[in-house]
């Protein structure tokens, strides 16, 4: 049963409006909440399930005036369509391996997420994130959380700065009823490997092999090149006026 909070029990806070980080010539704000205390993990499954991404010990959502581009989604595993394009992304990166490490960030995760965010999200708000920045994402959490680190098969899980062994990497909750993304980000010179559909694909192995009905995969936002992607794996749920609705083209 998943435990009900009310507003009485929690206090958010609305942010200044700033630039959108999806849509040109739009602003955004954002509604946010702390996530602590002995109910964090309660209160983490009820905001996701309710739209809310977790950033750190905070809960957040978008609260646009005049804006509701930003859906949440999430894949429901067992009815997942591996479609022959999926299977070639999975078969390309085939000589792949997988841990599960702790919520530690370390120097090599960092390194390789400072070259994704130059290539990709050079103007972004995570442009400047220095590894004091990137620790504090990865550990400060009140929850179950977890890095899933991707490497070429035989590389050295132990190998330094330089290797280029790590290859790709996710920061992913475990919520009651599946597993959530919190962010993900990998080697942008490996284009042809499709290593941001991969890792989703691969997640969703990971939930069906733990009995996990569904992939939270954050925003869904029609009309963003950042973001529209998301709309490629079907079938997709989509919160819409408080609902869990199913769709076969979030086109």
């Amino acid at each position: 049963m998943t435990r009900q909070f009310s507003s009485k029990q929690l206090r958010f806070y609305l942010t200044a409006p700033s630039a959108c980080p999806y849509l040109p010539d739009r602003k955004e704000r954002k509604v946010f909440t702390s996530l602590d205390g002995p109910d964090a993990l309660a209160l983490n499954d009820a905001l996701t399930h309710a739209g809310f991404r977790r950033s750190q010990n905070i809960a957040y959502r978008p609260a646009c005036e005049g804006c509701d581009a930003c859906v949440s989604a999430r894949i429901p595993v067992k009815a997942f369509d591996l479609t022959k394009r999926w299977r070639r992304v999975l078969t390309k990166n085939g000589d792949l391996t997988r841990a599960m490490r702790p919520p530690e960030a370390t120097e090599e995760q960092f390194w390789l997420l400072r070259r994704y965010l130059t290539t990709r999200h050079a103007g972004g708000g995570m442009a400047d994130m220095t590894l004091l920045d990137y620790a504090a994402m990865v550990e400060e959490t009140s929850v179950r959380s977890h890095v899933i680190e991707y490497r070429r098969a035989g590389a050295d899980p132990n190998g330094v700065e330089g290797e280029d062994d790590l290859i790709a990497a996710a920061l992913v909750d475990v919520i009651a009823d599946g597993l959530s993304l919190v962010y993900s980000f990998f080697d942008v010179r490996e284009n042809a490997r499709s290593l941001g559909s991969f890792m989703i694909l691969d997640h969703i192995a990971q939930a069906a092999a733990a009995g996990l009905p569904y992939v939270y995969l954050g925003y869904w936002v029609q009309g963003s090149d950042k973001m529209g992607y998301k709309g490629d794996f079907r079938p997709l749920e989509l919160l819409r006026g408080g609902e869990w609705r199913r769709v076969e083209d979030a086109g």
